[in-house]
């Protein structure tokens, strides 16, 4: 197959993106410190846009049927600055006023930094709406249903909740240290928030607002993935460069992985029966077969970073921690089909039908 060098695209109209969100899968690459998201079709790996204006994204997520991206920036803001960010066109001063009032005191954190949700229009890329959270945002989820939004806050030991029905604020819950990656049960009614700082993973119950249970997973968990039942979890201990498979009803670690390196990203097939993993200490992106434990490498050069796949295709996405790309790879040979040139650092990348 060969090898395509893809060069970032221009931002392209509203109108334009709509057409391309129809004709195929989209992979929203959100750009880090540029400040922007990269729009990228899923077969061809060829950019068709870019969203600007969403500083420090680090967090991205979507789910199909819902028609908001959440994108979470990792850097704290002036409190009273929030309510002077930039009016979106057509926008009235009135309604963006009150897009960025505080939320109320009751549901947020006091004692904590602040820091901007950016709900966007998928198929358009223009801003909706921002949100202020209680800190700096790592990773975001949005949930199966399209209700809700969860946000992670590393230096908080918590993640805010977002209802997306009415864009507000919807509350705080606390989770444990160093909440890292989130993810949303099958039914919506439950989320998962990996702990770096105490080697948990943290079940919520989102009706009642708090934390149900842990479940331990390891020294340093980060990132993580379920299965689309939500039976199981397969978590990256990541300096300890093992995968822990968890089953969720017990608790109990039913398989480990090891990779010998740091871990990063990590994302199941399609049919859920091969777990892809970035293993970043290494510049390798590994498959692992799950019937089987068997895992195949290859080298991916350098510093494999975020990873997710992109269901329909025969593609991945991994991001680079140490230079401004994202390759796209073939799930079967692992062979890179395209380099996509990208600004800035890509970080947790989501695929939309």
């Amino acid at each position: 197959m060969i090898l395509a060098r893809i060069l970032p695209a221009l931002s392209l109209t509203g109108a334009l993106m709509t057409t391309w969100a129809a004709q195929a899968g989209i992979v929203y690459i959100p750009e880090g410190s540029a400040g922007s998201v990269l729009m990228v079709e899923s077969e061809t790996g060829q950019p068709i846009g870019r969203i600007a204006g969403v500083e420090a994204v680090h967090g991205l997520a979507g789910a199909p049927g819902t028609p908001y991206l959440v994108a979470g920036s990792f850097t704290e803001i002036d409190p009273e600055s929030a309510a002077q960010t930039a009016k979106p066109e057509g926008v009235s001063q009135a309604d963006h006023n009150a897009h960025h009032a505080k939320p109320a005191q009751a549901a947020m954190p006091t004692d904590k930094g602040l820091s901007l949700l950016t709900v966007l229009d998928a198929k358009t890329g223009d801003v909706v709406r921002r949100i202020g959270v209680p800190g700096a945002v790592h990773h975001t989820a949005v949930s199966p249903d399209g209700r809700w939004a969860l946000a992670t806050h590393p230096s908080g030991d918590g993640v805010s909740l977002i209802d997306l029905t009415t864009l507000d604020y919807a509350g705080f819950i606390a989770t444990g240290p160093m909440p890292n990656y989130v993810s949303f049960s099958p039914d919506s009614s439950r989320a998962y928030v990996s702990n770096t700082g105490n080697g948990t993973l943290s079940e919520l119950d989102l009706d009642r607002r708090i934390l149900s249970r842990n479940l331990l997973a390891g020294e340093g968990p980060e990132h993580f993935a379920l299965s689309r039942d939500g039976a199981t979890a397969f978590v990256a201990d990541a300096e300890a460069g093992t995968v822990l498979r968890l089953d969720i009803a017990s608790g109990a670690e039913t398989a480990t992985y090891g990779f010998g390196a740091e871990l990063h990203g990590l994302d199941l097939s399609d049919g859920e029966d091969t777990l892809f993993v970035a293993v970043k200490g290494a510049d390798q992106v590994a498959a692992v077969e799950l019937a089987s434990g068997a895992v195949r490498l290859h080298a991916l050069v350098p510093a494999p970073y975020h990873l997710t796949v992109a269901d329909g295709s025969e593609a991945l996405f991994v991001s680079s921690r140490e230079a401004s790309m994202v390759w796209a790879v073939d799930q079967v040979s692992l062979r890179v089909t395209a380099e996509i040139g990208i600004e800035g650092e890509g970080h947790q990348m989501v695929v939309l039908p």
